[in-house]
């Protein structure tokens, strides 16, 4: 299995873990370091992708140069990793998106059931990524994006960073609200702003497949 395979599956266990370490009312820093932790993952698992297919010649530091901070050096080269990595590994992009679905719903399925996240909320959230998957996956990818809307909303650096905060805040807040009593009502702030996002982003891949 792939390095970048096996980061996917890693999230998918550690959001598990987190679940089930909510119920059991363990340490509050341990399940949200988890949670950084399994998004920190979602962010490093096109490194692995294409330290596979750079014969070990990609180092981090130069993977974040050219992906954050746009260094025009090293495009080529990982242009030509990309085109390897389609042709080696064509299930990954979709793979990673599978990732990122089971992780997500693992979150808000657990928060719905313990009562802390409206149901019709996480009905949106299901209902938007159903239908919007369903177009990606006719097309393509989010890196293969070229409407200038879908590319600033969805594929651009500042985007991917700005959906994974929220992320990280909201489920992060969610859970001392569980286990600590914290006000609930912050935390329906938190999920009224990552689902607007997310409603955001779904425009955004939508308006690239219709437009």
């Amino acid at each position: 299995m792939r390095s970048a395979d096996i980061t996917t599956v890693s999230r998918v266990v550690i959001a598990v873990a987190v679940v089930f370490g909510l119920l059991a009312r363990l340490n509050a820093i341990l399940l949200i370091s988890g949670i950084v932790l399994e998004r920190v993952l979602d962010g490093l698992d096109g490194y692995f992708a294409l330290y596979d297919m750079s014969d070990r010649k990609l180092g981090f530091i130069s993977y974040v140069n050219a992906s954050v901070f746009g260094d025009k050096k090293l495009e080529p080269q990982i242009k030509k990793w990309k085109g390897m990595l389609k042709n080696a590994a064509p299930h990954g992009a979709r793979f990673d998106v599978a990732g990122d679905r089971a992780t997500e719903y693992i979150y808000w399925f657990a928060f719905t059931y313990l009562g802390l996240v409206p149901l019709f909320v996480t009905i949106i959230v299901i209902i938007r990524h159903s239908f919007v998957d369903a177009l990606m996956g006719a097309k393509g990818t989010s890196s293969k994006m070229k409407t200038k809307f879908a590319r600033m909303v969805y594929s651009s650096n500042f985007a991917r960073a700005f959906i994974n905060v929220p992320k990280v805040v909201t489920f992060s807040y969610l859970v001392l609200v569980y286990l600590y009593g914290w006000p609930l009502w912050i935390g329906y702030v938190f999920i009224a702003v990552l689902v607007f996002n997310i409603l955001l982003r779904g425009a955004a891949e939508a308006y690239e497949n219709l437009a």
